[in-house]
């Protein structure tokens, strides 16, 4: 099954989140579930950056939220809401 994570930063996060982006990037290469693709997601100018969306393909739901709330983002108290649920990949067109 599929999951998409979609985190919310709270207000004036771009400096904390550049400061964990190392730490962050180190612990989703070790993620025990497969990534399909993630990044940041951006304000309205196309450029700041104000949460992170990922897409995850695990057996459960709870692999993906025991995976998302120890990344060192979310430890770092910068996301100000993580939405996790359930998709149903119909159409890929990569």
């Amino acid at each position: 099954m599929h999951y998409t994570v979609y985190c919310l930063d709270h207000d004036g996060m771009v400096e904390r989140r550049l400061s964990h982006y190392d730490a962050h990037k180190a612990y989703l290469a070790t993620a025990p579930v497969k990534m399909v693709m993630s990044g940041p997601l951006l304000a309205a100018d196309e450029e700041t950056m104000i949460g992170s969306f990922f897409l995850y393909e695990a057996d459960d739901i709870g692999q993906v939220v025991r995976f998302n709330a120890n990344d060192p983002f979310n430890e770092a108290g910068i996301w100000k809401s993580v939405d996790i649920r359930p998709f149903l990949k119909r159409v890929d067109n990569r």
